[in-house]
């Protein structure tokens, strides 16, 4: 069974970091495109980071080299390390993946599979 698992959200202050991770199963975190979205209630849900197969990384615009997506083969993770953390970060972060596809998509639809998502609270 395919199936991702978020872990590593949490509150902390602006300006501080977090890592979050997130457990792959039944496929490998470098058979496919993976990343992270994040949603706002009552707002769109946008992307955040992408890697593709190859390893290829992408970011979105608000990130402004404060985010680190990587992954670990060896553990079958997917990670995003948040660093300078604003109040406007404050979101539901999901880890995502294509269906065996090498390439990302900034498209929310592109993607099979989902975690349940964990919360992140950043406060002034």
């Amino acid at each position: 069974q395919k199936q991702l698992t978020e872990s590593g959200g949490g509150s902390v202050q602006a300006g501080g970091s977090l890592r979050l991770s997130c457990k792959v199963s039944g496929f490998s975190v470098d058979s496919t495109c993976m990343g992270w979205f994040r949603q706002v209630p009552g707002k769109e849900r946008e992307g955040v980071a992408f890697m593709s197969k190859l390893g290829i990384i992408d970011y979105e615009d608000f990130v402004q080299g404060r985010f680190t997506i990587s992954r670990e083969i060896t553990e079958n993770t997917l990670y995003l390390q948040m660093n300078a953390l604003k109040p406007g970060d404050t979101a539901i972060y999901s880890c995502v993946a294509r269906d065996h596809r090498a390439g990302c998509s900034i498209q929310e639809t592109a993607y099979t599979y989902w975690g349940q998502g964990t919360q992140v609270t950043v406060s002034s």
